[in-house]
C-alpha cells in the first residue's frame, strides 16, 4: 500500500515545480534578486558604502569560499541571521542610491516592475538574445558591461524523480527491495524520471515591443 502514497508524492512534486516553484513569476523575481545581490556586492568589495546590517555587509563586502565557511563558525552564525526583512530593508534603501543600476533593479523590485520573461523548449538564438541586449541598454541607458544585470538566460530543470542522486526503494513483504520506478504498476515512474528542461530569456518589460517579438527565431 505504501507504492500508491509514493506515487501520489511524485506526481504532486512533479505538479509543484511546474506550477510554483518554477512559476515564470518566481523566476523573474529570484533573477531580479540575484543581479541587485550581484550589484550590490560588486560595490561593496570596491568600497562603496552601501546600507546593509552587519550579518548582510560581511557578506557584501568579501568573497568567501568553502574552507573559509569550515574554518570561521561565525560566518555560518552570521549566514543564518539573514533573512527576508534584512534584504528588504536594504533593497529599499538602495532603490535610491547614486548608481544607477542598483537603483533602477531595487526599484524595480520595490514597485514589483518584474523582468518580462520567456520560456521555451529550444535555446534562443545568439541574434535574438543581441537584439535584446542592443534595446536594453538603449532604453535603460546601460553599458555593455552592467547590460548582463538586466538581460539574464538560463535553463530551468524539473526532475520529478532522480534514481542517480538518491532513488526511492520499496520492501517487500519478502525482503526483497526494488526501486519504485520497477515496483510501480500503475504510474510510468520511468517516464517522470527524465528531467524536462525549458530555456528562459529574462529583461525589462519595457524592452518588449511586438516587432523584437516576431524575430524571435526557435
Amino acid at each position: 500500500k505504501g507504492i500508491y502514497s509514493i506515487e501520489k508524492f511524485i506526481i504532486a512534486r512533479r505538479l509543484m515545480y511546474c506550477q510554483v516553484y518554477l512559476h515564470k513569476t518566481v523566476i523573474t523575481a529570484e533573477k531580479l534578486l540575484n543581479s541587485i545581490v550581484s550589484r550590490a556586492k560588486t560595490l561593496a568589495m570596491a568600497g562603496e558604502e552601501l546600507f546593509a546590517p552587519p550579518a548582510l555587509a560581511r557578506f557584501l563586502k568579501r568573497k568567501y569560499a568553502q574552507k573559509d565557511l569550515l574554518d570561521d563558525q561565525s560566518l555560518l552564525e552570521d549566514y543564518a541571521l539573514i533573512d527576508d526583512h534584512d534584504l528588504h530593508a536594504a533593497i529599499k534603501v538602495w532603490a535610491n542610491h547614486s548608481d544607477q543600476v542598483l537603483s533602477q533593479l531595487c526599484d524595480n523590485l520595490v514597485n514589483r516592475h518584474l523582468f518580462r520573461i520567456e520560456i521555451q523548449k529550444l535555446p534562443f538564438t545568439a541574434e535574438y538574445i543581441e537584439e535584446v541586449r542592443f534595446r536594453t541598454r538603449r532604453l535603460c541607458k546601460v553599458s555593455d558591461e552592467d547590460v548582463d544585470y538586466f538581460v539574464i538566460s538560463g535553463i530551468t530543470r524539473n526532475n520529478a524523480y532522480d534514481p542517480v542522486i538518491g532513488n526511492i526503494m520499496v520492501l517487500s513483504r519478502a525482503g526483497a527491495l526494488t526501486d519504485i520506478a520497477q515496483a510501480s504498476d500503475h504510474l510510468n515512474i520511468s517516464v517522470l524520471s527524465h528531467p524536462v528542461e525549458k530555456f528562459f530569456l529574462c529583461y525589462p518589460k519595457k524592452v518588449a515591443e511586438p516587432n523584437l517579438e516576431k524575430s524571435r527565431k526557435t
